[in-house]
């Protein structure tokens, strides 16, 4: 736990002023080969635009760096969502750098390979002493960023990840006693697997999930079918495990056997039972452990799960079903009291899978802990940085300064061939003549994100808030609605307009 980083949250927690100013690097620093497989990745950079709230207060400065330049556009449509501070005020306190490099190699990677432009990062720094650095998520990387800025790192140290890895997370769940799957950690080859899957069966037992290590959302995972009728005797029921292994499924289109295998053996990986019920869902819970060490729950979310498997990230509802919410809260607050224990600091997320039985009862299966920002981050930054409220600890809700109770849907991937081409400029125009804007006075409205990612990709991302879920559903589906009717206004409008499928969500965290 840096000390430089403590003194500055008890100050600011304390209402000293001070001048802060926070340098966001909203790198993701994952595996390369992986990353390439996300369209658009280098726009899920823009998700972290949201701490452009920061801004509100006017002795507060921020730094953002990106891999290739922000439109001016979205960064005005950002300020102008400002409340109690002028966009003038707000955009001279921010300073915009970029290394113009559109691979997908990680931007801290591309950063410290520009000594020039850590340089000039450097001077940006009014008082190193009252600076920090902000990232997606925190890696050896981060890390040597934040020494040659000389600004501490507002996240896990690098020597703690491990703790996130799908291994270390079931070993975290048992250390914490909560209930997670039967399974096997820290398998290293196809053979490993098949043991591993000969062990887990049961009668009764029909499908496993095979999950690397360091894969995000739901992109590095496997389903496998327990052939029917398999014999009690272990030998002859490997053999046919042997054999069935061919038929595993993957989230990711186009992945082969190889390729899986491949990079089991490079980060290792787990095998675990995949959870039954009347009816499972996949709800998640946010925590953060302050730079002082104290553990505090920040969300709750419903995930939304697509994919050929259905197991792909693809958006999240807040606040996560009354039905379990303080059910997963509370196992989820085991898990964070150790891993505080352990010395990380910052956000994460542990997510489970909640299983109904007949009866009607909910039972808690964690699965995963995610150590850095993840797509419920971003929603409900947008959150907060729109309304100023807070989450209410008893309830898990949402709370504005007026009292009234905020939800919302979200995703990181709206999609559709006919949103290629639309500038940010454009989507902005869309906005004030359809009233898609977020009214501040309603406090109810429409939040985007990654809208550089529209003329490329034709995908963007969409927070949607309203005063009840039903409310919030319902924004949601109007925006979709407005933006097919006015991509279907340019499309027929061309010379030859193609037939075009309409919006999907992509799955990314």
């Amino acid at each position: 736990m840096d000390p430089r980083l403590a003194h500055l949250f008890q100050a600011l927690k304390s209402g000293e002023p001070l001048a802060t100013t926070s340098i966001v690097v909203p790198s993701l620093s994952f595996d390369a080969e992986e990353l390439s497989k996300i369209p658009g990745v280098g726009y899920y950079e823009e998700r972290l635009l949201f701490i452009l709230a920061r801004l509100r207060d006017p002795r507060a400065r921020v730094i953002f760096v990106s891999s290739q330049p922000i439109h001016p556009d979205i960064v005005d449509y950002y300020l102008d969502n400002l409340e109690g501070v002028s966009a003038t005020s707000a955009r001279k306190r921010l300073q915009l750098f970029c290394t113009f490099d559109r691979t997908t190699r990680p931007l801290t990677e591309k950063i410290l390979e520009r000594p020039r432009l850590v340089s000039r990062i450097r001077e940006a720094i009014d008082a190193p002493e009252n600076a920090y650095l902000t990232c997606f998520n925190s890696t050896r990387l981060e890390k040597t960023l934040a020494e040659k800025l000389g600004v501490p790192l507002n996240g896990v140290e690098p020597s703690l990840l491990f703790l996130g890895t799908k291994s270390g997370s079931r070993k975290v769940f048992a250390e914490a006693g909560v209930p997670f799957p039967n399974g096997f950690e820290d398998l290293r080859s196809e053979d490993e697997v098949i043991d591993a899957l000969a062990s887990l069966w049961r009668p009764g037992l029909e499908r496993a999930v095979i999950k690397l290590n360091d894969s995000f959302a739901g992109a590095g995972n496997a389903l496998f079918s327990y052939p029917q009728d398999l014999p009690e005797e272990p030998t002859a029921r490997k053999r046919i495990l042997e054999s069935a292994i061919s038929g595993l499924r993957f989230t990711e289109a186009g992945q082969s056997h190889r390729q899986f295998f491949s990079k089991l053996e490079q980060m290792g990986g787990i095998v675990e039972e995949m959870v039954q019920g009347r009816k499972v869902l996949s709800p998640s819970v946010q925590m953060r452990v302050n730079p002082t060490g104290e553990l505090e729950v920040v969300s709750s979310h419903d995930q939304i799960l697509g994919g050929a498997t259905g197991q792909t990230y693809s958006g999240c509802r807040f606040p996560a079903s009354e039905a379990y919410r303080s059910v997963i809260t509370e196992e989820a607050l085991k898990v964070g009291r150790i891993l505080a224990r352990y010395g990380v600091i910052s956000r994460f997320a542990v997510d489970f899978v909640v299983s109904q039985d007949d009866q009607g009862h909910w039972k808690p299966s964690a699965i995963e802990i995610n150590l850095r920002m993840g797509g419920t981050t971003v929603p409900f930054l947008a959150l907060q940085f729109l309304t100023g409220g807070l989450l209410d600890a008893d309830s898990g809700q949402f709370v504005c300064l007026s009292g009234q109770r905020k939800f919302y849907r979200a995703t990181d991937a709206l999609h559709s061939p006919a949103y290629h081409g639309l500038l940010p400029e454009d989507l902005v125009e869309i906005l004030e003549t359809q009233a898609l804007r977020f009214s501040p006075a309603t406090q109810t409205g429409v939040l985007f994100h990654m809208m550089g990612a529209l003329s490329e990709h034709g995908k963007v991302g969409v927070v949607s808030i309203g005063n009840s879920p039903e409310q919030a559903d319902e924004l949601f589906e109007r925006t979709v609605e407005v933006l097919d009717q006015e991509t279907e206004q340019v499309s027929s409008d061309s010379i030859e307009a193609p037939e075009l499928p309409r919006h999907t969500t992509l799955a990314m965290e």
